[in-house]
């Protein structure tokens, strides 16, 4: 699974323009040492490591999924907003200071486990110490090779959205079957900012609409010509009173299932990946 994931990525970045690349590189840096900081922050204060250690201890497996796939989604959106996709955009992203250091810690133990798994034997009272030179030894290791090629600055990026997939991927089909939810047909409303950001137009008559359509799919009745409509990424066109109904409960285009983005983080990861598995697909074809 993670070298499929890999795959899509690195296929998906093989086509990027020259120009994305870089712009994508540098938002990564930026992102990478934000989230260094972050974690450089917990460690060196007893005070935050301790409110940190003691927050991610009170968070619940499902509490902890979702802070790693809302984590996931905000290290998407710099790979596909570097695409000119239309419409990325959304609030599920975004995460409360308190909830990213738990995050980078999380990651970082996991990471520390995984690669010396005996020294988080020693009692949760040592760990800032432990952490810290591990941190700072990791930190070292990698100044040298950061800034030689984009491969160099990437690389742990894409290993990151890959580990946070798959961890994704396990956990939140685990949560889903917990809850009882059915994940097929499972519909999520369009983010408050995708439908805010819906265009208005004016019906002229079928060979000027934009969508070759004046028939509303929703209601089936005919758009008034010179009345505003609403039009979506797709260019499809819909009365305003039929579309907002709609959107307040499902994200997708009533007559092609274009999707709109959502705050709901797991439906969002599935929507973006979709869109990098697709253009994957695209290339090697």
């Amino acid at each position: 699974m993670e070298e499929e994931n890999t795959t899509i990525i690195m296929t998906s970045l093989s086509f990027l323009p020259p120009s994305h690349l870089t712009n994508l590189t540098h938002s990564v840096i930026s992102l990478s040492h934000h989230h260094r900081r972050r974690l450089a922050a917990v460690l060196s204060s007893p005070t935050l490591f301790s409110l940190t250690l003691r927050h991610l201890l009170s968070l619940t497996l499902p509490d902890k999924t979702h802070l790693i796939a809302t984590h996931l989604l905000s290290l998407l959106h710099p790979l596909l907003l570097h695409r000119n996709h239309h419409s990325l955009s959304s609030s599920a992203a975004t995460m409360k200071l308190r909830d990213l250091d738990a995050v980078v810690l999380l990651l970082f133990l996991c990471e520390t486990h995984q690669l010396h798994p005996d020294v988080l034997e020693a009692s949760p009272d040592h760990w800032r110490e432990i952490l810290g030179n591990l941190c700072s030894h990791s930190m070292l290791n990698n100044i040298s090779g950061l800034w030689t090629c984009d491969a160099g600055i990437l690389m742990p990026y894409i290993e990151t959205l890959v580990r946070c997939k798959r961890f994704v991927d396990i956990m939140g089909g685990y949560n889903h079957l917990r809850r009882g939810d059915q994940k097929e047909g499972y519909e999520v409303p369009a983010a408050r900012a995708a439908v805010v950001a819906l265009r208005a137009v004016e019906v002229f008559n079928a060979a000027t609409s934009n969508a070759g359509e004046i028939e509303c799919v929703i209601c089936k009745e005919d758009m008034t010509e010179g009345r505003d409509v609403c039009e979506m990424p797709c260019q499809h066109l819909f009365h305003w009173k039929c579309i907002l109904p709609w959107l307040s409960k499902k994200n997708t285009c009533p007559f092609c299932r274009f999707q709109l983005p959502t705050d709901d983080v797991f439906s969002e990861i599935q929507r973006l990946w979709e869109i990098l598995v697709k253009t994957s697909e695209i290339h090697v074809a």
